[in-house]
C-alpha cells in the first residue's frame, strides 16, 4: 500500500514539474507573443522569459515585430491618357501593435499586398504617361500616404513603398524615342541658329569697330597732314619773308640762290620720275641757265642806278651838270657791265642768314 502511494506522489510531482515548465515561455528578440485565456486575448509576452497559467492560458500568435517587406508583383496599369504600362514594386512595413495585427485582420501579409496593388492602380492611373515616368518620387510618396492610412487600424506602419519598374509597350517606347530625338534636333537647330546669330553680331561689331578706328586714324592723319602743311606754309612764308627782305636790302646772291634752288628742284623732280630714263634738256632750258646771270645784272643795274644817281648829283653839282646824250648812253653801258660788282661797292652788306653771307 505504501509503495503505491509513493508512485502516485512521484507521478504528481512529475506532472507538477511539467505544468510549471509548460507555463514558462521564452520569447526571442524581435517577436511578441499574444496570450489567450480560454480563447480570448489576455496579454502580450515581450522578448525574454515570460509566464502563463498552464491549462488556462496559451500562446495565440507569434508576431514578427521587425521591419518586413512584401514584393508587389507586376500588374498592368492604364494611365489617364490611355497608355498601358506594366508596374511592379516593393512595400516595407513594421508591426507596431501585436494584438491588433493578430486579431484585427486575417492573413496580414496578403492583406497588405492586396491593398498596395489596389492603390498602385489608383494612384498611377490618375497620371499621364509622361508624369508617370518623370515623377516616380511623387508616386512613391502618394502611395505611402494612402496605404499607411489604410493599414493603420491593423497596428501596422508602412515605412516605404518603392516602384521598381515601369515598362511601357514597345511601340510606345519607340514613339517616345522618336519624340525625344525630334526634340533634341529642334534644340540643336535652335542652338546652332543662336550661335550663328551671335557670330554675325560679333563680326558686325568687329567690322564697326574697325571702321570707327579707321575713321579715327584717317581723322588723325588728316589733322597731322593739315598741321604739317601749316608748318610747311609757315616755313615757306618765313623763307619768302627772308628772301624778300634780302632782295629789299639789295642781296643779289639771295635772288640768284632762290631762282637756282627752284630750278634745280624742278630738274630733280623730272629726273626722279619712274618713266624717265634719258632726260634731254631743250634749248630754252639752257637759255634759262644763262638768264640767271641776266637777272643778276638787271638787279645790279637797278641797285647801281640808285647809287650812281646820288653820285651823279654830286658830280653834276661840281661840274655844272652838263652831259651829252651819247655820254649818258655810254655811262649806262658801263654801269650795266659793272653791275655784278656794284652791290659790293654801294649796297650795304646784308645780314647773315639761311642764304649765306654776301
Amino acid at each position: 500500500m505504501a509503495f503505491g502511494l509513493d508512485i502516485v506522489v512521484v507521478v504528481f510531482v512529475v506532472l507538477l514539474i511539467l505544468l510549471v515548465i509548460s507555463g514558462v515561455k521564452q520569447v526571442p528578440q524581435g517577436y511578441d507573443y499574444t496570450v489567450e485565456r480560454f480563447g480570448r486575448y489576455s496579454k502580450t509576452l515581450q522578448p525574454g522569459l515570460g509566464f502563463i497559467v498552464p491549462l488556462i492560458d496559451r500562446v495565440g500568435r507569434k508576431m514578427n515585430m521587425m521591419e518586413q517587406f512584401i514584393d508587389v508583383p507586376s500588374q498592368e496599369v492604364i494611365t489617364r491618357d490611355n497608355a498601358t504600362v506594366t508596374v511592379d514594386g516593393v512595400a516595407f512595413f513594421q508591426v507596431l501593435d501585436a494584438p491588433r495585427a493578430s486579431y484585427e485582420v486575417s492573413d496580414l501579409d496578403n492583406a497588405i499586398l492586396n491593398i498596395t496593388m489596389t492603390n498602385v492602380r489608383t494612384v498611377m492611373g490618375s497620371l499621364d504617361l509622361d508624369e508617370l515616368l518623370s515623377q516616380r518620387d511623387e508616386i512613391n510618396t502618394r502611395l505611402l500616404k494612402v496605404v499607411d492610412a489604410a493599414t493603420e487600424p491593423w497596428g501596422v506602419k508602412i515605412t516605404r513603398i518603392e516602384i521598381k519598374d515601369i515598362n511601357p509597350p514597345r511601340d510606345l517606347v519607340d514613339s517616345m524615342a522618336r519624340q525625344m530625338k525630334a526634340e533634341r534636333d529642334k534644340r540643336a537647330a535652335i542652338l546652332e541658329a543662336e550661335g550663328e546669330r551671335q557670330s554675325e553680331i560679333l563680326q558686325a561689331e568687329g567690322e564697326k569697330q574697325a571702321l570707327v578706328l579707321a575713321a579715327e586714324g584717317r581723322r588723325e592723319a588728316a589733322f597731322r597732314d593739315a598741321e604739317a602743311r601749316e608748318r610747311l606754309a609757315e616755313a615757306e612764308a618765313r623763307a619768302t619773308t627772308v628772301v624778300s627782305e634780302a632782295v629789299r636790302t639789295g642781296s643779289i646772291q639771295a635772288i640768284n640762290y632762290f631762282v637756282a634752288d627752284k630750278y634745280v628742284g624742278a630738274l630733280k623732280e623730272l629726273a626722279a620720275a619712274p618713266n624717265q630714263k634719258v632726260m634731254i634738256l631743250p634749248v630754252e632750258a639752257t637759255a634759262l641757265l644763262g638768264a640767271l646771270g641776266g637777272i643778276g645784272e638787271i638787279a645790279g643795274e637797278a641797285f647801281g642806278r640808285g647809287g650812281s644817281g646820288s653820285g651823279g648829283s654830286g658830280s653834276g653839282g661840281g661840274s655844272g651838270g652838263g652831259q651829252t646824250p651819247d655820254r649818258g648812253t655810254s655811262n649806262r653801258g658801263a654801269a650795266r657791265s659793272a653791275a655784278p660788282a656794284a652791290p659790293s661797292a654801294s649796297v650795304p652788306e646784308a645780314p647773315g642768314g639761311p642764304w649765306g653771307s654776301n
